[in-house]
């Protein structure tokens, strides 16, 4: 072989090799925007006169836990949701919490990005936000609502 050959081979091997580890380096999955880990085991009676506003369909109750505060929602007579408060969008940060709606069915970042969600589910009814609001299991006996994940 001769050596403009050679060098020309080694020239293509060292650029594929430049290029395969800035693609390798490029591909990481995005681990930004997850919901950070958060302890949440408790019960609560929703029929106590604590939680008046739990007593019936469509109302909702702030608890203190999670990541920046629970909304406890009242979906039907024995159907309960529980979200966070952080709001999804600058990866759940500290602050940007939502706030339950006069309409009791929908919650809003007014401080932070403005996003809406519906408290049925916790989806994105208005961005910029793109995930729904963290959900924790809530399941009632038919006398305590308990919240955990």
């Amino acid at each position: 072989m001769n050596i403009r050959l050679m060098n020309k081979l080694k020239l293509l091997i060292f650029l594929v090799i430049v290029i395969s580890i800035g693609l390798f380096l490029g591909c990481k999955k995005d681990k930004t925007n997850t919901f950070p880990s958060v302890y949440v085991d408790f019960y609560i009676d929703p029929n106590s006169t604590i939680y008046l506003e739990l007593n019936t369909p469509g109302g909702w109750v702030y608890l203190t836990g999670g990541v920046d505060g629970i909304i406890a929602y009242r979906v039907g007579v024995d159907d309960f949701r529980a979200f966070d408060r952080a709001c999804p969008y600058e990866n759940y940060a500290v602050g940007s919490r939502v706030d339950v709606e006069s309409s009791n069915t929908t919650a809003i970042d007014s401080n932070a990005c403005g996003s809406r969600f519906v408290l049925l589910d916790g989806s994105v009814l208005k961005g910029p936000a793109t995930k729904p609001l963290h959900q924790y299991n809530a399941v009632y006996d038919g006398q305590y609502l308990h919240i955990y994940n």
